[in-house]
C-alpha cells in the first residue's frame, strides 16, 4: 500500500539507513528487483534524494556564468559510468566530498545503454543511491552522452531515427537526465563546397532538437544541452566551422521560437574514443591540437556566450595531459574508457570471472574480430559488450573485491579532480546551480502490492 511505501521512505531520514547496509538492499532492488519491487525503490531513492540533497539538476547556468566570466576557469569530469555502476559512483562521491567539488556530471551515451543493460531510471536511481550511500549532499549532473543520430539509419528513414532520438530524450527527461547532449555531427557533410553546407544539416536537426527537449523539460529546469560539430574521431575542429555551426544554429533556432539555446559545444582536436589500441594491447599516444581547443573555448565563450568547448575521448590519455585541458578553458571532458579498464584489468578480479568475460566476448562478438587484429586489440575494443551481460556477477562479487576495486577508482577520480581544477567548486556551483524540488507520485503498483511483495528484491 501506499502508507507501507511512505513508510519506508521516512525510514531513510535516518542517516545510518542513507549510508548502511539498508540503502545496499534498495539500490539492489531497484536493479534487480521483480519489475513491481523495481519500481517502487526506484521511486523511493527518488524521494529520498529528494528529501536529502541529492537531487537530479542541470549544469546550464553555472556553464552560462562560465561564459560571462562570473567562474573561474574549471573543466568539468563527465564520467561514463559503465561498469560495477554503484561501486564506481561511490567512488565519484567519496572524491567529490573530499575534495568539495560541485562540478562533476555522472553520464551515460545512447550506445551505453544497450550494451551496459541500464536504462536511465535505473541509471538515475543508482547515481542516487551512491551519492547518499557516500554521504554526498549537492546537485546530481546526470547527463544523456551523445544522443547520437546514426547517419546511415538516418539516410535511409531520416523521420524514424529522429523519432528514436526524441524517444530517448522523452525518457532521458523523465528519468532526471537534465543535462542532454544532442549529437547530430554524424550529418556533416565534408564534401559540400562551403562551411555552412557541410554544417547546414547539423546545425538544422541540433536545432530542432534543443526545441523538442525545451518543450518537454520540467517547469524550473533548464535543461544543459549540448551539440557537435566534429565527430570524435574524424577531423579535427576549427573556429570557422564553430562560426558555420553557430550562426546556423542560432538563425535556426530563431525561426523554431524563443528558446534558450546551448550552454556548450563538442569538438574533435586528435582523440578517439577508447583511443588507439597497438597489437600487444597497449594505447598508441595521441596528438592534441590543444591551440585548437584553446581557441574554440574562447571563441565559444567571447562571440557565442557559451561556457565554452568540450573534449571528448580523453579517459585514455597520459596522466600529464590532463592539466592542459582547464589551462585551455575547455568547460566540459568527456572519461569513460579507462575506468572500464581499472574494472576489467584489475588484480582484485577474481581470476575466473576475467576468464569468463573473455570467453563470452570471443564466443559472442567473433564478428567484431577485425582482420590483422590481435587478440589483445580485438579483446580490448569488444569487452565493453560484457559489460551487461556480467552486470550481476560483478554487482555479486565479494564485498573486500568491490571495495579494492573502489578504492582504485576514486584514486583516479581523486587524480582528475585535482588536474581539472574542479576541487573547491561546491560553493559557486551550488551558487549559480538551484535544483528544484521534484517530487513524483508514489508508482501505482504501491497501492495494490503488500509491503512483502516490495520488499522481495529479486
Amino acid at each position: 500500500m501506499v502508507a507501507a511505501s511512505r513508510q519506508r521512505l521516512d525510514q531513510f531520514d535516518s542517516a545510518t539507513a542513507r549510508q548502511g547496509p539498508a540503502m545496499d538492499a534498495l539500490v539492489r532492488e531497484a536493479v534487480f528487483g521483480n519489475p513491481a519491487a523495481r519500481d517502487v525503490a526506484r521511486w523511493l531513492l527518488w524521494e529520498i534524494g529528494q528529501r536529502h540533497g541529492v537531487r537530479p539538476a542541470s549544469i546550464h547556468d553555472l556553464y552560462m556564468a562560465r561564459g560571462r566570466g562570473e567562474a573561474p576557469a574549471f573543466t568539468t569530469p563527465a564520467i561514463n559510468v559503465r561498469v560495477m555502476a554503484y561501486d564506481s559512483g561511490r567512488a565519484v562521491f567519496r572524491a567529490a566530498k573530499r575534495l568539495d567539488v560541485g562540478a562533476v556530471i555522472l553520464e551515460i551515451a545512447r550506445s551505453e545503454i544497450a550494451y551496459t543493460d541500464q536504462r536511465p531510471a535505473e541509471y538515475v536511481a543508482v547515481m542516487q543511491a551512491a551519492a547518499l550511500r557516500e554521504g554526498f549532499v549537492g546537485q546530481l549532473f546526470v547527463q544523456g552522452d551523445h544522443v547520437q543520430v546514426n547517419a546511415k539509419k538516418y539516410a535511409a528513414d531520416p523521420e524514424t531515427e529522429l523519432q528514436a532520438i526524441r524517444s530517448l530524450i522523452d525518457e532521458e527527461l523523465a528519468a532526471g537526465f537534465f543535462n542532454i547532449d544532442v549529437d547530430t555531427s554524424t550529418l556533416v557533410d565534408l564534401s559540400q563546397p562551403s562551411l555552412d553546407a557541410q554544417q547546414r544539416v547539423n546545425y538544422e536537426r541540433a536545432a530542432e532538437l534543443t526545441q523538442h527537449v525545451r518543450s518537454r523539460e520540467p517547469r524550473g529546469v533548464t535543461v544543459s544541452v549540448g551539440a557537435e560539430i566534429g565527430e570524435v574521431g574524424g577531423k579535427n575542429s576549427d573556429v570557422h566551422e564553430l562560426a558555420a555551426f553557430m550562426d546556423g544554429y542560432k538563425r535556426t533556432l530563431a525561426r523554431l521560437g524563443a528558446y534558450a539555446g546551448i550552454s556548450k559545444i563538442s569538438v574533435q582536436t586528435g582523440t578517439s574514443h577508447g583511443g588507439v589500441v597497438l597489437a600487444d594491447g597497449t594505447i598508441a599516444k595521441v596528438q592534441l591540437d590543444l591551440d585548437a581547443l584553446r581557441a574554440l573555448s574562447h571563441d565559444a565563450r567571447t562571440k557565442y556566450g557559451l561556457g565554452g568547448a568540450v573534449q571528448h575521448g580523453a579517459s585514455t590519455l597520459p596522466p600529464d595531459a590532463f592539466g592542459h585541458f582547464p589551462a585551455c578553458e575547455a568547460i566540459e571532458i568527456h572519461l569513460a574508457t579507462n575506468f572500464q579498464n581499472i574494472v576489467f584489468d584489475s588484480p582484485h578480479l577474481p581470476a575466473a570471472l576475467k576468464a569468463e568475460v573473455g570467453a563470452w566476448v570471443k564466443r559472442e562478438c567473433a564478428e567484431e574480430w577485425k582482420k590483422g587484429d590481435t587478440e589483445e586489440q580485438f579483446l580490448y575494443k569488444s569487452r565493453k559488450k560484457a559489460i551487461g551481460p556480467f552486470k550481476r556477477a560483478l554487482w555479486d562479487l565479494p564485498a573486500e573485491v568491490r571495495e579494492a576495486i573502489g578504492a582504485d577508482l576514486e584514486r583516479t577520480f581523486t587524480f582528475l579532480f585535482e588536474k581539472l581544477k574542479v576541487q573547491g567548486t561546491r560553493g559557486i556551483t551550488d551558487r549559480h546551480v538551484r535544483a528544484p524540488a521534484l517530487s513524483h507520485d508514489a508508482p501505482r503498483v504501491a497501492a495494490v502490492a503488500a509491503p512483502d511483495d516490495m520488499e522481495a528484491g529479486e
